[in-house]
């Protein structure tokens, strides 16, 4: 069952949806996603009860008047689970999600049991994508325009978009339900620039899984690579011809995957 409400953190106002059942994990999605995108993958992950928040723009938060640093997006968000009374959590995040999940583990270690960390990178100090990619991720416009995102799925996600774009048309509608504001996706986009991780990913103590595909033409596998080198307790799992967005199309394997690894004993 899942219970879907609007907060107000210290004068922002946030959708937040919590599902399911058993340990916490909170969701963090990729730039300009609603929650609903996530609704795949829940439907498939057991013994979890999730907890998915609209960054200010997305979905049904409204954008905030000023943008935040990264920094100030991890703070609201554990302001968020301060609201709702989670005071420890699991943390999984992908793509820009997957850059303030790691955030949110550096600046609140305290709170965090395990990260999971899905097709991201440590930013700037990083190797990029494809630069075809990289100008289609520039706008919002696929979120406005489902003739737009399949004219350019494939090269934007490559793998499972490129070579079954059924499983992409399966999830696609959840993306059009609330599309992005262009000030709340601008802001997201200001949230990283200069924003790495590097510096202090070997501080990370908890448990850390990390998921990459093999042809993702956002965020290269090396990316994972060198996070997996930085951290002292990180798993790496390539998964073969996924795409940037596998967490979605592949969630009958990747879910089960997910589930054991925040189910084994820290």
């Amino acid at each position: 069952m899942t219970r879907t409400e609007f907060i107000d953190v210290d004068g922002t106002r946030l959708r937040v949806s919590i599902e399911g059942r058993g340990r916490p994990l909170l969701l963090v999605n990729g730039i300009g996603a609603a929650l609903e995108l996530f609704a795949p993958f829940r439907a498939r992950l057991t013994g979890v009860e999730t907890i998915a928040i609209d960054i200010p723009g997305t979905g049904g938060s409204p954008a905030t008047t000023l943008p935040r640093r990264m920094c100030g997006v991890a703070r609201l968000v554990m302001r968020a689970l301060d609201v709702l009374g989670f005071p420890e959590v699991d943390v999984l995040g992908i793509s820009w999600g997957g850059a303030l999940a790691q955030e949110i583990a550096h600046r609140h270690a305290d709170r965090v049991g395990k990260l999971v960390l899905v097709a991201t990178s440590p930013g700037v100090i990083s190797v990029p994508g494809r630069l075809a990619a990289l100008r289609v991720l520039a706008t919002p416009r696929r979120y406005y325009s489902p003739t737009y995102l399949e004219e350019v799925a494939p090269v934007l996600y490559g793998g499972a978009a490129r070579d079954h774009p059924e499983l992409l048309r399966e999830q696609g509608h959840f993306r059009f339900i609330r599309p992005p504001s262009v000030r709340g996706y601008v802001w997201q986009l200001f949230a990283g620039i200069g924003w790495t991780s590097l510096p202090w990913l070997h501080r990370l103590r908890m448990p850390v899984l990390i998921l990459h595909a093999d042809d993702d033409p956002i965020i290269p596998l090396v990316n994972a690579k060198l996070i997996a080198w930085r951290l002292p307790d990180a798993t790496l799992e390539v998964v073969s011809r996924g795409g940037h967005l596998f967490l979605l199309t592949h969630a009958d394997t990747i879910a089960p995957r997910i589930a054991a690894f925040l189910a084994r004993p820290s």
